[in-house]
C-alpha cells in the first residue's frame, strides 16, 4: 500500500537542465553531452558530488569542475553551469503535488542541491519556497551530507516520513538515481515528460492527479 509520494525537484518538479546544457555546449562547440560527461566520470567523488554534500562552495567547484573539463579536452566556466541549472516550474507537477497532499499521502522532496543554488529573482526565490512548502519533509544533499544515489539518503528521508521503503512511489529524471530506491524496495517513475509519468503515478496510487 502506497502511503507516501517522493520527488525529485530539478527534472521533476521543474523542467531539466539538461537543454540549457546542450545550448551552452553548441555555443562553445563542444560535443554534444560533454558536461554530463564531466559529471559521470568519478561520479561519487568529483567536483559535482563535493559540491552537492556541501564539501565545496561555489568557487572551489568552479575551479575544481573547470579542471576537470579541461582533463576531458573542453574548457568552460563552472559558474556559467551552475547558472543553467534553474528551471522552470512545471505547473500540472505542482498540482499532482497538491492533490497527493490533499488525499493524505504523505510527500517528501528528495534533492541534490547546493547551498544558495536559486540566484533567481525574489519572485522565484518565493515561488520555489511556496512549493517546498508543499512537502512534509524536504532532505537537502547539502543538508545532510549525503546525495542521491547513496542509499543513505533514501533512508533519511524514510525515517523522517516514518514509512518503510514499500509504501514508498519516487519519481527522478535519472535512472541512476532511481536505481537504489527500487532495490530498497520503492515503486519508481522515470520522468521525462510530465503527462506520462503523472499518468504513471495516478495508477500506482488510485488517484486524479491531472
Amino acid at each position: 500500500m502506497i502511503s507516501a509520494v517522493l520527488w525529485d525537484f530539478g527534472g521533476v518538479i521543474l523542467t531539466s537542465p539538461f537543454e540549457a546544457f546542450a545550448r551552452y555546449e553548441q555555443e562553445l562547440g563542444l560535443p554534444p553531452d560533454f558536461i554530463r560527461r564531466v559529471n559521470a566520470t568519478n561520479p561519487h567523488e568529483n567536483a559535482w558530488a563535493r559540491l552537492e554534500r556541501g564539501e565545496l562552495d561555489r568557487a572551489g567547484f568552479a575551479e575544481a569542475f573547470e579542471a576537470e573539463a579541461r582533463s576531458l579536452g573542453g574548457r568552460l566556466s563552472g559558474d556559467r553551469v551552475l547558472d543553467l541549472l534553474a528551471g522552470d516550474v512545471r505547473p500540472e507537477m505542482v498540482t499532482a503535488l497538491e492533490r497527493c497532499r490533499a488525499a493524505g499521502l504523505r510527500t517528501a522532496c528528495l534533492t541534490n542541491n547546493i547551498v544558495g543554488g536559486d540566484n533567481g529573482s525574489s519572485a522565484r526565490v518565493e515561488q520555489v519556497a511556496g512549493i517546498m512548502r508543499l512537502f512534509d519533509v524536504v532532505v537537502e544533499s547539502s543538508v545532510v551530507g549525503v546525495r542521491k544515489p547513496e542509499p543513505e539518503f533514501y533512508e533519511i528521508a524514510c525515517r523522517l516520513l516514518d514509512v518503510t521503503p514499500e509504501q514508498c512511489v519516487f519519481l527522478d529524471d535519472l535512472g541512476i538515481n532511481l536505481k537504489p530506491a527500487r532495490a530498497m524496495g520503492m515503486t519508481t517513475i522515470k520522468v521525462d515528460q510530465p503527462g506520462p509519468a503523472l499518468a504513471e503515478l495516478e495508477q500506482i496510487v488510485g488517484l486524479a492527479l491531472t
